[in-house]
């Protein structure tokens, strides 16, 4: 009889009820969870989760059952929003509109979704050139309604409009799916008509009530309603940021700019009068004390956390470099850059560098909160989070670590090392003289690739813990680490192209071994990607020694998505949408940045996330007093990580170099100059497409292909042949890299080594 009930059991878990698609996602997002969280616990691959929240695959018993139980689970934590009468929400599958337009803001903001993960497993894989779903990076964009004015979150509404405004991107209105962040993720604080005002996103406006820094910061915590809900299951949600103008900074009794030794020192002094308010008040700063950047505290209380981060862009917080003229604009507009970036990257804690490991530690938390079962107090778990990196640093192998580290200090004095003793990745800086052939040809053409180093830590293996040195081991491409390994036998004039040989001039190709482009002349210390690459091309590897890292994991493919989503739905606000044939690619491209300035300042912060990211991963000694044998600061962090910086630079140089030899091996053409993820051509057109080969709107399969997507390319510029001729001989350099001034045609003296 109990065969008989198990089989009836069976039958009614094979007809569990299940939310539409759309909901599934929905369900997964509010709890902050990952496809990969989902797929580990129901014991099934990414690509089948994935399957069944776009509606392309349903489950099948047992999974069904399971999978049945948490959506059930979740909804009774996160119930749907009701939509107000008369409105419809998007439809999930909507495509992105190219430019903005007039409908009304949605009266919730559907959560941001990671979108879809690579799911190439092997060493070998390129960028992913797959587009996301559009419902996974942005909904349809909506105008902002008039500013709402309100004095705290019982007051009533009312409208307010200080000037026309933008439309504001999918992802930003002020409403969320968390209550307690219903304002947003910041406000920008500015003083009107001798009061205080928050703008916040989605064309918010909030009366500020408090006189002083520490009744301010009460009313954040309080009242305003800010925040960011956590991006992962064991995460935090983000503190509440204030942005202080410099009306808001005489109010509160600080100065507009900073002093030349308060930028020397990157704070205000300890005994500043408001310093002292927020001590009254029991309030902390953080070690690095009340800067451009600054955390207001208290000690958490379990999972109570108080806790409000301040940005002053006059004292310089926004890097024009980075922010572009960001500081500049009015609190609207600035309110507006600053919400779109934190709502679809995150809410910025520093600088776009700082902020980068930020965001990879937010989606990888170092441990998880768990409840005491005595007294129900929630309090961090000892032991790391799979998948993350910890809590304690973790200390190089010597090739790894850069000129001064401890791990060298019984080096003599003035040594230098050699590739043999020094891990080297860098990105290209290479160039060539050009031929006879190509002196005849008009143009020269110069492709960019988007997002080129997010690009290459998708789907890469790196290490998670220590390295573990070994001697004469057997190259494994799957295990990230640095070998020791000669590879100066790999001929660039016989290569493998899958199956096949292929013969190439070598003469006129770059090593993909070495920044510089030189061919290796024995052992060297190299990345796991870059010797993957020899084998790749037909060679065999034998290295005579390793530090390889048997912890390891895809820990950056979540930090790639989130900036990818970012990206492409940036750039679909500005016309440049994922599906566009090349011809309509460059037609976009061509003034993107002009047809919204402020949202082309997120996309230069976003790029500046990637690139800052991965250099604050071997972060060096910055007027600390340091002298080389003893630690710096960033030592003591766990994300001071120089190995993955060199496999995600490895991993581009080589996708790169694949692509290189794709186009030289099908069309003859090589390249004469490459600067890190820009290569130059000679063409007979000024146009990519005159050069690449196309056919039927198809590129060359693992060639160079136009589009927006990380890892395609764009067209960064064209110069004219007799121009680079001139330059070279100007300077009498015929190996000056052209790749450097190729967009705009200007030389400086730094171009020339000057």
């Amino acid at each position: 009889m109990s065969e008989l009930f198990d089989a009836v059991d069976a039958l009614l878990a094979s007809r569990a009820t299940l939310p539409p698609p759309a909901e599934r996602k929905r369900l997964r997002a509010a709890h902050g969870l990952t496809i990969d969280e989902v797929a580990t616990a129901l014991r099934v691959r990414r690509a089948t989760v994935s399957g069944w929240e776009s509606g392309k695959t349903e489950p099948r018993p047992p999974e069904r059952d399971a999978y049945a139980r948490l959506l059930d689970k979740l909804a009774e934590l996160y119930p749907a929003a009701s939509a107000p009468s008369g409105a419809t929400a998007p439809a999930p599958d909507a495509p992105v509109p190219a430019t903005l337009t007039g409908a009304p803001a949605p009266a919730e903001a559907r959560p941001l979704s990671t979108g879809k993960a690579s799911e190439a497993a092997d060493m070998t894989a390129t960028e992913n050139t797959q587009t996301p779903d559009p419902a996974s990076v942005a909904p349809a964009p909506a105008a902002v309604p008039g500013p709402a004015r309100t004095t705290g979150p019982t007051s009533p509404t009312t409208s307010r409009r200080p000037g026309a405004r933008k439309a504001a991107p999918a992802g930003t209105p002020a409403g969320t799916t968390d209550p307690r962040f219903e304002n947003g993720p910041l406000a920008v604080v500015d003083v009107e008509g001798g009061k205080a005002v928050a703008y916040c996103v989605g064309g918010l406006v909030l009366d500020v009530p408090a006189k002083s820094l520490p009744s301010l910061v009460d009313w954040t915590l309080r009242e305003a309603k800010l925040g960011q809900p956590k991006l992962s299951g064991p995460g935090r949600p983000a503190d509440p940021l204030l942005v202080l103008t410099e009306a808001a900074c005489e109010r509160y009794g600080l100065p507009t700019g900073l002093t030349e030794e308060e930028k020397d020192a990157g704070r205000i002094p300890e005994g500043h009068k408001v310093i002292k308010q927020l001590t009254r008040a029991d309030w902390k700063l953080t070690k690095r004390g009340f800067g451009p950047w600054a955390r207001i505290y208290r000690p958490a209380k379990g999972s109570d956390r108080q806790c409000v981060q301040l940005c002053i862009p006059s004292w310089k917080a926004l890097d024009p470099r980075f922010w572009g003229s960001a500081a500049q604009l009015p609190p609207a507009e600035l309110a507006r850059v600053l919400g779109v970036y934190a709502t679809r990257v995150m809410t910025p804690r520093g600088s776009t560098s700082v902020t980068s490991l930020e965001l990879m530690t937010a989606l990888h938390p170092p441990t998880r909160a768990v409840r005491d079962e005595e007294t129900g107090v929630l309090r961090q778990a000892e032991t790391k989070t799979p998948g993350s990196l910890g809590t304690d640093p973790v200390d190089c192998a010597p090739c790894e670590a850069p000129d001064g580290h401890p791990v060298l200090k019984d080096l003599p004095r003035f040594h230098v090392r050699g590739p043999a003793e020094k891990l080297f990745e860098e990105a290209y800086d290479w160039a060539r003289p050009m031929t006879d052939e190509e002196c005849t040809l008009r143009h020269l053409v110069g492709l960019d690739v988007n997002m080129a180093f997010a690009a290459g830590a998708n789907g890469l293996i790196v290490g998670l813990g220590e390295p573990t040195r070994v001697t004469n081991p057997v190259f494994d491409p799957k295990l990230p680490g640095s070998w020791l390994v000669d590879l100066s036998h790999v001929d660039l004039f016989r290569v493998k192209a899958g199956k096949e040989w292929v013969e190439l001039d070598g003469s006129l190709l770059p090593s993909p071994f070495t920044p510089k482009g030189d061919r290796p002349t024995g052992p060297a210390w190299y990345a796991t990607p870059t010797v993957a690459y020899a084998q790749e091309l037909g060679y065999d590897v034998a290295p005579t020694e390793a530090y390889v890292r048997y912890d390891n994991g895809r820990y950056l493919d979540s930090w790639y998505q989130r900036l990818r989503d970012a990206y492409l739905a940036t750039m679909a606000d500005l016309g440049v949408a994922a599906d566009l044939s090349p011809e309509d690619f460059l037609t976009a491209m061509d003034g993107y940045k002009e047809r919204d300035p402020e949202l082309s300042i997120v996309i230069t912060a976003i790029k500046a996330t990637v690139k800052g990211g991965l250099g604050k991963l071997r972060e060096r000694p910055r007027g600390e007093g340091w002298r080389p044998g003893e630690r710096w600061r960033a030592l003591e962090r766990p994300t001071w990580r120089p190995d993955i910086r060199a496999a995600v630079i490895a991993r581009t140089r080589i996708n790169l170099h694949r692509k290189i030899i794709k186009h030289a091996a099908f069309t003859g053409q090589y390249p004469i100059a490459i600067l890190s993820d820009c290569v130059v051509y000679a063409a007979n057109g000024p146009s990519p497409l005159d050069f690449l080969p196309y056919r039927d709107g198809k590129p060359l399969p693992g060639g160079f292909k136009l589009g927006v997507n990380p890892g395609l390319v764009k067209h960064e510029g064209t110069q004219s042949v007799l121009w680079g001729e001139e330059v070279r001989e100007r300077f009498d350099a015929p190996e000056l890299n052209l790749a450097r001034s190729i967009k705009d045609g200007t030389i400086t003296d730094v171009d020339n080594g000057e």
